[in-house]
């Protein structure tokens, strides 16, 4: 059996945000780079736990980015993993890196295929969705829970007011989220044996992307708070109703 988990850099969320040229560019500068939380704590540890449980399947990573992407890689190399796939493109496009990812997963012949739900950077969601449209197989979104029954998986995920249980034969893309593993730190050991593990390089196919970004906008400035004594329940009131309009 073969897994491929895709994973992707997004800012730590301690970074200060900023833009440039005109609002139409991320501003890198001073960033700290982590590797994206949902393809970490879930779906990497989740593909991690299966192989735990059965040592002879080959687990691959892939990420779509430059070589700046290389930390990260090595980081979830460290978790654990056979080896690294990058392809070398830079891209915001959804559609453009789901093309990417499926043409190494096609070649590969990989059972199963994990994301994240979404990165915490773009909250796009739509990576794992275009991967099972271009390979012509199934997707389960939002999973919380997986397990693995010989080449059939039952798997819980999230809906309005709920959960369901899909069971689907293999091959098949999973978008995981909380609940589907429990997040993990490197040791020493997987730290210093990631040096070692395979990061191979590939170039991008030729594709057009459907999307481009126009320009960047930061939130509006929050409001200062004020504070009402607590015995002064009018001042409250007028508050509440001329200026927040509450009530």
């Amino acid at each position: 059996m073969k897994i491929l988990v895709c994973i992707s850099k997004t800012p730590d969320t301690t970074s200060k945000i900023a833009f440039k040229n005109g609002n139409t560019q991320f501003d890198e500068a001073g960033v700290q780079w982590i590797l994206n939380p949902y393809d970490e704590w879930y779906a990497l540890v989740k593909a991690l736990e299966l192989k735990e449980k059965d040592p002879s399947i080959v687990l691959h990573l892939i990420t779509v980015g430059t070589a700046d992407c290389d930390p990260v890689i090595r980081k979830a190399l460290a978790l654990g993993g056979d080896e690294a796939i990058r392809v070398n493109t830079d891209s915001t496009d959804s559609y453009s890196i789901a093309v990417q990812i499926a043409a190494v997963a096609k070649e590969g012949g990989y059972d199963l295929i994990l994301t994240g739900k979404e990165t915490i950077d773009y909250n796009g969601a739509s990576v794992p969705g275009f991967i099972s449209e271009l390979l012509d197989i199934p997707y389960v979104s939002l999973a919380i829970k997986f397990e693995l029954n010989g080449s059939v998986a039952t798997i819980d995920r999230e809906i309005e007011g709920g959960e369901e249980v899909n069971e689907v034969a293999l091959p098949v893309v999973v978008g995981c989220q909380k609940g589907m593993a429990e997040q993990r730190i490197p040791n020493m050991r997987g730290i210093m044996a990631a040096r070692t593990k395979p990061l191979k390089v590939v170039a991008p196919i030729a594709v057009d992307a459907l999307t481009s970004v126009v320009n960047f906008e930061l939130p509006l400035a929050k409001a200062g708070v004020k504070l009402v004594a607590a015995d002064n329940v009018a001042e409250l009131v007028r508050l509440l109703h001329e200026e927040a309009k509450a009530i």
